[in-house]
């Protein structure tokens, strides 16, 4: 078995975690969160962690259980509507954020990963995104400068991934992950399916194993963040 490959994800986060720790956390809500590194990151105790993620999960689930432990002291997003305690704490001046366009965190995210220390964007001018960083005028427009995101740990949801760490997304569950899967100094996977090496096609292959550090297997609740429904039949 490759050394790449953990039998829990407690295993998997031993030795990486400290106070004042940087983490990414893939998803985008519920959908392709790293729920199983999530408990573990809780249960190794490491405070004051600044978290990149573009939710800050729901209470009692996802990065909301570190929320309430209140491990978290600046959380980086770009949608947090969906958490209770979040709201409470950031009123309260409990907890910093840096709020970033959806858009514009993913590029930042990327940027880092390619190593790119920064980047121009429209996105933001003139709004309240714009105070305090560098503007630049292109053919009349003006641009403000964004920085590439890099962190200490990069925790990934993957459907499947081989003992050497290529990776494979399903659909809407592939959103922050593979840029966040770049961005790590260290990535830590868990993935529905682990196989052998030459079982996923390398004309699908999303996430290059040379990004990935280690890896587990680990089951998922895949939680539905808002459940709708309607009666049957209904138009």
């Amino acid at each position: 078995m490759s050394k790449k490959v953990f039998e829990t994800a407690e295993q998997a986060l031993d030795g990486l975690t400290f106070d004042g720790m940087c983490v990414m956390a893939g998803g985008f809500g519920l959908c392709g969160i790293p729920e199983n590194l999530i408990v573990a990151l809780r249960d190794s105790g490491a405070q004051n962690i600044t978290a990149i993620s573009n939710n800050a999960g729901v209470d009692g689930f996802g990065l909301g259980l570190l929320l309430e432990t209140r491990q978290i002291k600046k959380m980086m997003s770009s949608y947090v509507g969906e958490n209770k305690e979040f709201e409470r704490q950031f009123l309260a001046k409990e907890l910093e954020l840096e709020f970033n366009p959806q858009g514009t965190m993913a590029e930042r995210i990327r940027a880092g990963g390619a190593g790119i220390p920064g980047f121009y964007t429209k996105t933001g001018v003139g709004t309240v995104i714009a105070d305090g960083k560098p503007t630049r005028e292109f053919d009349g427009e003006t641009y403000i400068m964004e920085t590439g995101l890099t962190c200490d740990v990069a925790l990934v949801k993957a459907w499947r991934g081989d003992t050497q760490g290529n990776l494979q997304y399903n659909k809407t569950a592939r959103n922050f992950n593979p840029m966040m899967a770049t961005a790590g100094k260290i990535t830590i996977v868990e993935v529905d399916e682990l196989v052998e090496v030459g079982t996923i096609d390398p004309n699908f292959i999303h996430t290059s194993g040379i990004f990935v550090q280690r890896i587990i297997q680990a089951k998922c609740e895949k939680r539905i963040e808002k459940v709708t429904t309607r009666e049957r039949g209904a138009a």
